[in-house]
């Protein structure tokens, strides 16, 4: 695919995954963590326009000099903006007026894309159209969170479900060894996935099979969420000071698990793999079954010997540079690498993930305590 064919493609695609929503959807920020679908739509455009339009083509006008400072996201090199927080409270720009945006610049860049490229450009149009891919992940998140927190649990027509497993686990054996960590090849990847390293691994047995919600029932019932011993200090408090008993969207209807998902509220069904857990829940479980969660290295040492994509799966790695990590300049050195503080490393992909981003390299990151993204557990022993 060119790169013109695949920009178009993942514009539209954002516009295909919004077609279900009403326009009062399109602002709602219930949480500070959760951005209005609105913005996600106006953010991922205006990074093609900052980064691409506004440094690289010299006739370009710019749409509007306020959108850059209501659309940036943590780009302190790009200028000031509007508080996470208050993503929410912009009734303005209407969802018309954000399409007219998203319309404009798609114009300007195709035009733009007829031209002869250096590559310093195209791989600036690539991070974008990556970015974007990674919004259009995000928006499913956001989404689920907005109306799974509504009284009536709306439906999105065009929802995503989890598989059922139907067979136990197995393990994979892998041996003690010294082994290549990190990207290579000559297809895109992030800057956090570079500075490939050899690390030393101690043999394990890793699950074949995520951990399903008939075995987390198991570990409610057991007590799992009042055992202090189970948890990480800070996941016990975590845990009591939300009064957190559940995955995230889970109820008990008549003594019965329920659960909100993207096509309605409906029974937990005990073979899917349990999902919207926070790393505390992760770790607490894992304990309770006396094994643990997989480091990344294993995770990825061992990833081409089981399946994975219907949940990202949580790591008990922190997120941190691998060895010779370099930070772009600017404003594009900011994607990731003042993010490697206090966050754990998730691996693999969801059933929301755009299939560019599912590769064995790829290291997303959440603080421990996130429950809102589509995450899941695999255990070792």
């Amino acid at each position: 695919m060119t790169l013109k064919a695949l920009f178009l493609n993942t514009r539209q695609r954002f516009i295909s995954i919004c077609q279900p929503l009403q326009t009062e959807d399109y602002s709602v920020q219930p949480e500070i963590f959760v951005s209005p679908p609105k913005w996600h739509l106006a953010h991922s455009t205006w990074f093609f326009e900052q980064f691409v339009l506004c440094e690289f083509k010299a006739s370009y006008k710019c749409y509007d000099e306020d959108f850059a400072y209501l659309f940036n996201s943590y780009y302190n090199n790009a200028g000031t903006r509007v508080l996470r927080p208050n993503r929410g409270l912009m009734t303005r720009p209407t969802v018309d007026e954000v399409y007219k945006y998203r319309s404009y610049i798609d114009e300007h860049m195709l035009d733009f894309l007829s031209e002869d490229l250096t590559n310093e450009v195209k791989a600036v149009i690539h991070l974008g159209i990556q970015h974007e891919q990674q919004h259009q992940e995000l928006f499913y998140y956001d989404i689920k969170y907005i109306l799974g927190h509504q009284p009536t649990f709306p439906k999105l027509k065009n929802a995503i479900d989890l598989a059922e497993i139907d067979q136990p686990a197995k393990w994979i054996k892998i041996e003690e060894g010294l082994y290549d960590i990190g990207y290579e090849g000559d297809g895109f990847c992030y800057d956090n996935e570079l500075g490939r390293h050899k690390a030393f691994l101690q043999d394990f047995e890793i699950a074949d099979q995520l951990v399903t919600n008939e075995e987390y029932i198991g570990f409610i019932n057991d007590g799992g969420y009042k055992n202090f011993n189970l948890w990480h200090a800070e996941g016990w408090d975590f845990i009591q000071k939300n009064d957190t008993n559940a995955p995230e969207y889970w109820h008990q209807v008549d003594g019965i698990w329920h659960q909100y998902t993207l096509s309605g509220f409906q029974k937990v069904n005990g073979k899917q793999p349990v999902s919207q857990l926070s790393f505390y829940e992760a770790y607490a479980f894992a304990e309770w079954k006396g094994m643990r969660l997989p480091t990344e290295f294993e995770w990825e040492v061992a990833s081409n010997q089981f399946q994975y994509g219907q949940l990202w799966e949580w790591t008990n790695s922190a997120y941190l540079p691998y060895p010779n990590f370099a930070k772009a300049p600017g404003a594009l050195g900011e994607y990731n690498g003042k993010f490697m503080i206090n966050q754990m490393v998730l691996r693999g992909a969801s059933v929301a993930t755009v299939e560019a981003h599912s590769r064995p390299t790829y290291r997303n990151f959440f603080h421990p305590e996130m429950r809102w993204q589509f995450s899941g557990i695999r255990l070792v022993k």
